[in-house]
């Protein structure tokens, strides 16, 4: 399939692109970063240093994926999110010097296989997001989140959960334990904090 890198993008010669993948205007990918197969980096994003990406990841318009994050294989990342990696960030040393690389630890944000962050979200490290995940547009996720869960809210609470294909599920009335998506008609069973798709429902 081959890869399609813009003229206006940035892509280090250092950066592993996975064919078939788009890079477009103004996007800058940095030295280390890994692109899966068949991702899409949308215009004016940035994908920093050493970020590893699996395939058919999308990453909107001006979003910023700072190192040292890991998404898996179908991550959504929405317009202008931000995946932090500075848990006490401060642009000088105490004693007035300009803080450099070497005077602190990069955190990075975990998302796992097929979860979505949603247009303006912030995600501060280190935390992970569970696979198939939905975190709400301008919600600010400073917790792990659970698979399945759809986040809402600043600080980020769950609502409830989400399927494989976005759509919230729908409780049922007579089983609290059990949630169905309404599109496909998929039943999942809740168990504490854990969910499990139920097989041949």
């Amino acid at each position: 399939m081959g890869t399609r890198i813009v003229d206006s993008a940035d892509v280090s010669p250092e950066a592993n692109i996975g064919d078939g993948s788009s890079v477009w205007h103004l996007a800058q990918v940095r030295e280390g970063a890994t692109l899966g197969q068949g991702c899409v980096i949308g215009r004016g994003a940035y994908v920093g240093t050493g970020v590893q990406m699996g395939d058919h990841c999308k990453v909107q318009n001006y979003a910023l994926v700072y190192e040292p994050a890991r998404l898996g294989d179908g991550v959504f990342i929405g317009p202008a999110v931000v995946l932090t990696n500075d848990t006490f960030p401060r642009a000088i040393n105490s004693d007035g010097t300009l803080k450099s690389a070497d005077d602190w630890e990069a955190v990075g944000v975990t998302i796992e296989r097929g979860a979505s962050i949603g247009a303006r979200a912030v995600c501060v490290a280190p935390v992970t997001i569970g696979a198939w995940a939905t975190i709400a547009a301008g919600a600010v996720v400073t917790k792990d989140v659970p698979a399945h869960a759809l986040m809402a809210g600043v600080p980020a609470r769950q609502k409830g959960w989400v399927g494989t294909d976005g759509v919230p599920l729908v409780q049922d009335t007579e089983d609290p334990t059990r949630w169905q998506c309404p599109r496909t008609g998929t039943m999942y069973v809740v168990e504490d904090t854990t969910i499990s798709q139920v097989e041949n429902s």
